[in-house]
């Protein structure tokens, strides 16, 4: 379960996506023109990004900016898996 951050927490898919496409941090940085650490503190949810920032990591993904950050924690890729297609999420609780 994903820590509570507080009202203005930015969640983000950044680790996933670079996972997926094998592009390192060091790659990711020198493409948006940031220290690589700056995508350490993005993924980790340590620094929110600035507007720009965050159109232009989507940009490099080629994804819109909502489906690699949003206000709420995404689910986890174990949980979706296990819900089958076409049938509602079961009730937590």
């Amino acid at each position: 379960m994903t820590p509570d951050r507080g009202p203005d927490a930015v969640y983000n898919r950044i680790a996933l996506l670079r996972a997926e496409q094998g592009v390192t941090r060091r790659e990711l940085a020198d493409a948006l023109g940031v220290h690589y650490q700056t995508v350490g503190y993005l993924e980790r949810g340590e620094y929110n990004p600035s507007l720009n920032l965050a159109l232009r990591i989507a940009e490099f993904f080629g994804l819109p900016v909502e489906v690699v950050f949003s206000t709420r924690p995404f689910p986890r890729i174990s949980d979706v898996a296990r819900e089958a297609p076409g049938e509602p999420p079961a009730a937590v609780g």
